[in-house]
């Protein structure tokens, strides 16, 4: 008889930003509405920089937490890993650096805080993301190159491609470009999932009125592959955490002109989940193939 191999398991979580003014400046939800909501929206959880509060009300609702900070600070990287801890997180997203932050530089800073999160039993990824040590591709994989080689071990990453997207002026298909580092996607567990093209890092999901934008359609065959790749090498049980990450009006990621970001995350969640299960349709032929060759083979002894 075969025993069902459990696969590896998406996490939905949303970022807190995403709620910033919602559904207006005015009438911001206060902090449990808004985690009621993430709870009520089918996520498992939810990102943002961890406090006491969001604990007790997490913990209220049985929602997972990924933690964040971010700093170029060395001397504070024990105490904020240790106050995400205490919050709940048992991932933690770091944006590391700046712009201007050399790469020795930032691979000393990438060494110390992975030793950091190793001591107290936290996942600790370094982000992609603009104003920060990995703002560009080449800095991007240059501390990559740099951390493995100091620590013969690679970096856990937070991927936002949307980016180093924008830095490279892409237009679609996205993949050729970007998905260059298998190795790094296969090794990340968490994926900043924002619509982008080559202009804009952030596009509508929707127009607003139900309907999918062209622009999102042409975004979702880089989901597609990206998730494709990740679990060609993934063990079962492994958890990929997918972040919708749609910003808010409030630093200019939304504009005026587009849909809610509450709402476009959620219609995006729903999104992730289809392209997780055409990668997954992969995954369990592959899966099925090995533990086929693995009993011919014992058959064969």
């Amino acid at each position: 008889m075969n025993t069902p191999v459990p696969k590896p398991v998406l996490r939905h979580v949303v970022n807190l930003w995403t709620l910033v003014w919602h559904p207006t400046q005015a009438r911001e939800w206060t902090l449990e509405r808004k985690l009621r909501a993430v709870k009520d929206a089918g996520f498992d959880g939810f990102t943002t920089q961890l406090t006491p509060k969001h604990a007790k009300l997490a913990d209220q609702l049985g929602l997972m937490r990924v933690g964040y900070f971010a700093s170029s600070n060395p001397r504070e990287f024990a105490s904020l890993l240790r106050s995400q801890k205490e919050a709940g997180a048992l991932h933690v997203n770091v944006q590391l650096g700046d712009h201007d932050t050399p790469t020795p530089v930032a691979i000393r800073l990438a060494r110390k805080l992975i030793a950091e999160g190793k001591k107290l039993g936290l996942e600790v990824a370094v982000e992609v993301h603009r104003d920060t040590c990995t703002e560009t591709p080449e800095k991007t994989y240059a501390l990559a190159d740099g951390y493995e080689k100091a620590t013969g071990e690679l970096l856990p990453m937070t991927w936002d491609y949307s980016h180093i997207a924008v830095v490279k002026h892409l237009l679609a298909p996205f993949w050729p470009r970007l998905g260059v580092r298998p190795d790094l996607i296969q090794h990340a567990q968490q994926f900043h999932l924002r619509p982008f093209n080559g202009h804009h890092c952030q596009i509508p999901v929707t127009d607003g009125r139900g309907h999918l934008t062209p622009e999102f359609l042409d975004y979702v065959p880089f989901m597609d592959q990206v998730m494709e790749t990740w679990l060609a090498a993934a063990s079962p049980g492994r958890e990929f955490i997918a972040v919708p990450e749609l910003g808010p009006l409030k630093i200019g990621y939304r504009l005026h002109s587009f849909p809610s970001s509450w709402e476009d995350a959620k219609v995006l969640r729903g999104q992730i989940e289809k392209s997780w299960c055409r990668a997954l349709k992969t995954w369990n032929h592959a899966s099925m193939i090995s533990r086929q060759r693995i009993q011919d083979n014992s058959g064969m002894r």
